[in-house]
C-alpha cells in the first residue's frame, strides 16, 4: 500500500490504496463518495465519470498512481447543494428513471459546458458519446443540456 494526498471536491484527502487501484473504488470504498457508479469496469458506459483537471474522465480506468497533483471532482463536488444549472435542469426535464447512469451523464455534460457554453446538437451528442442510459432517457438528456446552457 502507497499514501496518497488526493485533491478532491476542493480539499485534500489522504488515502492508502496499491498503486494500481482505481480511482473510483478510492472515491467510492476509502472516501465513502458514492456517487460516482460502478457500471461496466472497462471505461465504455460512463457511469464512473468524473473530472479530472475539469476534463471527463472514466474513473473505473484511473489507476490512483497516474493521478498525481490533478484535482478531481465528483457528482458531490460539483455544487454542494446539488443547485448546479445541470442538476436543476435533469430534474426539470425528469431525466432520470432508475437513476443509475446519472451522475456520470451530468459530470460528462458538466465538462462540454466547461468547454462550451453555447453548445449545437451535434457537439452534445459527440460529448455526450460512450455515456449510456439503459432507460434510454437520451432525448430528455439533450434537452436537460440545451436548457442548462441557457442558464449557465
Amino acid at each position: 500500500m502507497a499514501s496518497y494526498n488526493i485533491k478532491i471536491n476542493n480539499e485534500t484527502r489522504t488515502v492508502q490504496a496499491d498503486p494500481d487501484t482505481p480511482l473510483l473504488w478510492v472515491l467510492r470504498d476509502e472516501l465513502k463518495l458514492v456517487g460516482t457508479m460502478y457500471g461496466c469496469g472497462i471505461a465504455q458506459c460512463g457511469a464512473c465519470t468524473v473530472h479530472v483537471d475539469g476534463n471527463a474522465v472514466r474513473s473505473c480506468s484511473l489507476p490512483i498512481s497516474k493521478l498525481g497533483e490533478q484535482k478531481v471532482t465528483t457528482i458531490e463536488g460539483l455544487d454542494k447543494e446539488a443547485k448546479h444549472p445541470l442538476q436543476e435542469a435533469w430534474r426539470a426535464h425528469d431525466v432520470p428513471q432508475c437513476g443509475y447512469c446519472q451522475a456520470g451523464q451530468i459530470m460528462s455534460a458538466a465538462a462540454l459546458l466547461n468547454e462550451n457554453k453555447s453548445p449545437s446538437n451535434s457537439d452534445i451528442d459527440e460529448a455526450m458519446n460512450g455515456n449510456i442510459c439503459r432507460c434510454g432517457t437520451y432525448t430528455r438528456i439533450k434537452k436537460a443540456i440545451q436548457t442548462a446552457s441557457k442558464n449557465m
